[in-house]
C-alpha cells in the first residue's frame, strides 16, 4: 500500500474512533493535538474549518439550543460535545485533503477513482465560479456595501450554484447512461 492510502485508512479509522467518543475533554484534546500535529499549514486549516463550519453549525446549534431550552433539557454540554467533533472532523478532513491526493489512495478502485476524478473536476468548476462572483462583486462595489446588499449577492450566488449544480448533475448523468454506467 502506499503512503496516500495509509493516510486515508488512518482518516477513515479516527473518524470511526471520534464518532465513539462522547466526552468533551477528549474531542478537545483530539482536536489540539491533530492541531499541533499538522505542521506550519495548522492555523490556516484551523481557519478553513471553523469558516467551513460557521454558518451550518449556528443554525443547527440554535435550533438545538431553542429546542432543548423548550423541552427544558440541558443545552451546554450537547452543543459542546456536539460542535467539538464535527470541528475536529472537518479539520482533519481538511488536513487530509491537504496533504494527500485522493487519486492515488483510491488507485486500484476504477469505481471510487471515476466518483472521485468527477467530484475534484466539479469543485474546480465551482471554485472557479466563486471567483468570478467575488471579482465581480469587488468590481461593482467600490465602496463597503451595506449589508443588504451582500444578502443580495449571496442570494444570486447561490441560485447561480443550484442551477449549475443541477444543470451539471443531468449532463453528467446522461453522459454516464450513454456509457452504460447505470446498466445492471
Amino acid at each position: 500500500m502506499n503512503r496516500a492510502r495509509y493516510c486515508l485508512l488512518g482518516y477513515g479509522l479516527a473518524v470511526l474512533a471520534i464518532s465513539f467518543i462522547h466526552q468533551p475533554l477528549w474531542l478537545a484534546l483530539g482536536l489540539l493535538t491533530a492541531v499541533l500535529a499538522a505542521g506550519p499549514a495548522r492555523w490556516s486549516l484551523l481557519r478553513r474549518a471553523l469558516l467551513a463550519l460557521l454558518l451550518f453549525n449556528a443554525s443547527v446549534s440554535l435550533a438545538y439550543a431553542l429546542l432543548a431550552g423548550w423541552r427544558g433539557q440541558p443545552v451546554w454540554a450537547p452543543l459542546l460535545l456536539i460542535n467539538l467533533r464535527v470541528l475536529l472532523l472537518v479539520f482533519l478532513g481538511f488536513w487530509l485533503v491537504d496533504r494527500v491526493r485522493l487519486l492515488d489512495a483510491l488507485r486500484g478502485w476504477p469505481l471510487l477513482s471515476m466518483v472521485t476524478t468527477l467530484t475534484l473536476g466539479q469543485i474546480a468548476v465551482y471554485r472557479c465560479l466563486l471567483d468570478d462572483f467575488r471579482a465581480a462583486f469587488r468590481s461593482r462595489n467600490p465602496l463597503p456595501p451595506r449589508p443588504v446588499t451582500v444578502l443580495r449577492h449571496a442570494g444570486a450566488q447561490g441560485g447561480a450554484l443550484m442551477e449549475k449544480a443541477l444543470h451539471g448533475a443531468e449532463q453528467a448523468a446522461q453522459a454516464m447512461r450513454s456509457r452504460g454506467s447505470f446498466d445492471g
